[in-house]
């Protein structure tokens, strides 16, 4: 039995990589540095958990022993503190292609529109790396898929679904770009073929639909099929607009969120996302499905609605809780004797009050802060919630005279929590 190492196995093109390959007969050993994605990807099959991007030659020449086909399927939209294009993109092939035997096959899933001189650092590293692949002594194949649909949300597939399911309204944008899709599925059975050597070695395809479409119109056709109806009012995002939230997307990129709303995002799509099927067509591959198509083959279930329709509501959830919580212990700090009143005449002594209320209030301030870092925001929201719970059996025990307060201060605490629940449960380790 022949054996795939797909790089990048747990991610939305590669798991669909590696279901395809164990369907067409191989071994398949996925690679990649995250081991929880791994387990989320419920793919029962080898791993080898590694920073890719900080293999030598030496490294890739241990784990290619036994490999007859690697499949790059890693990669990354734009500059982060756990990404660097560079090393992903060309470095990560460099050393890959130097330790590659002759006979072993390397498919790489590069994207369409690559070139040196592109508009993004995303497209210009991707195209260093297949200049590498390009140079490799051993045999190879570029794939260059369009804009990839597929049933996992995710990323630029799961901005689709939340742009298309706004209540009441649909925004157009970007007008006058252009856009080709391809299926997941129509993608993984190209890699399959490929990795069974019945495209040539050399190739460079183009993996996409015939058509290309205005983005409006790709956003319209996603939101029929997930049934919702026609919205009652279309409204213009202006480029303005769309500049604005890049910006604010790519300072939430600092802080470890990967947004598909990023300024490297809009940037391709306002260029367009096009392709050649021509090249494909020419060795005798086969033609991925269009648009119509591919949206029959996903199901448009109730889970489907429910998680476009809920899209956008979870960074709003993080945003209410950051501003919920930093401006309960701002005020408390500008305001400490207000915010000791509430326990005067309890049992408490005043100094017990005063550090309560101070130390509370920094507590706050750093719980707010603390929950814009992705990779603390789930333990973040969790802590939330203790701190919450906390907060309600020390104000039952010391001060219940609170639950009867017209304002209700100890009320309000409790629809924080579920805010907070929701944002752990809605967030995922990746």
């Amino acid at each position: 039995m022949p054996t795939a190492l797909v790089l990048g196995g747990y991610g939305l093109i590669g798991s669909a990589c590696c279901r395809s390959l164990a369907g067409a007969g191989f071994r398949v050993v996925g690679a990649g540095r995250s081991r929880s994605a791994a387990m989320a990807s419920s793919l029962h099959q080898e791993w080898i958990f590694h920073d890719l991007s900080s293999l030598k030659t030496a490294g890739w020449k241990e784990i290619l022993g036994g490999v007859d086909v690697v499949v790059n399927a890693a990669g990354a939209l734009q500059e982060g503190p756990r990404d660097d294009l560079e090393a992903i993109h060309a470095t990560m092939l460099a050393q890959l292609c130097a330790a590659a035997a002759p006979e072993l096959r390397i498919v790489q899933i590069s994207a369409a529109g690559v070139s040196l001189d592109a508009s993004t650092e995303f497209f210009r590293s991707k195209a260093r790396g297949d200049a590498h692949v390009t140079n490799a002594r051993c045999d190879w194949v570029i794939l260059r898929p369009s804009l990839v649909l597929a049933p996992e949300a995710y990323g630029g597939t799961a901005l689709l679904r939340g742009a298309a399911a706004f209540p009441g309204l649909l925004p157009t944008v970007m007008p006058d770009s252009l856009v080709q899709t391809v299926y997941v599925e129509d993608l993984a059975a190209a890699v399959a073929a490929t990795a069974r050597g019945e495209i040539p070695s050399g190739t460079i395809a183009d993996i996409t639909e015939e058509r290309a479409r205005p983005l409006p119109e790709l956003i319209r056709k996603v939101r029929a099929w997930q049934g919702f109806p026609e919205p009652r009012m279309r409204i213009f995002v202006p480029e303005a607009g769309l500049a604005l939230t890049g910006h604010v997307a790519d300072a939430l990129g600092g802080l470890g969120w990967r947004s598909p709303l990023r300024s490297t995002a809009l940037t391709v799509l306002r260029d367009g996302v096009r392709g050649d099927p021509t090249a494909w067509r020419e060795v005798g591959g086969a033609m991925p499905r269009g648009l119509d198509e591919t949206l029959m083959a996903l199901p448009a279930t109730r889970q489907e609605r429910l998680f476009a329709r809920l899209y956008f509501i979870l960074p709003l959830a993080i945003a209410v809780l950051s501003i919920f919580w930093l401006a309960s212990g701002l005020v408390a700090l500008a305001r400490p004797t207000a915010a000791a009143s509430a326990l005067a005449g309890t049992v408490l002594p005043t100094w017990v009050v005063g550090t309560t209320v101070i130390g509370g209030a920094f507590v706050d301030i750093a719980l707010g802060v603390s929950i814009l870092w992705r990779r603390w925001c789930r333990q973040v929201a969790l802590g939330m919630v203790a701190v919450s719970v906390v907060y309600l059996l020390g104000g039952t025990f010391f001060a219940p005279d609170l639950w009867t307060d017209p304002l209700g201060p100890l009320l309000k605490v409790l629809p924080s929590i579920v805010l907070a629940l929701i944002v752990w449960l809605g967030v995922e380790d990746r």
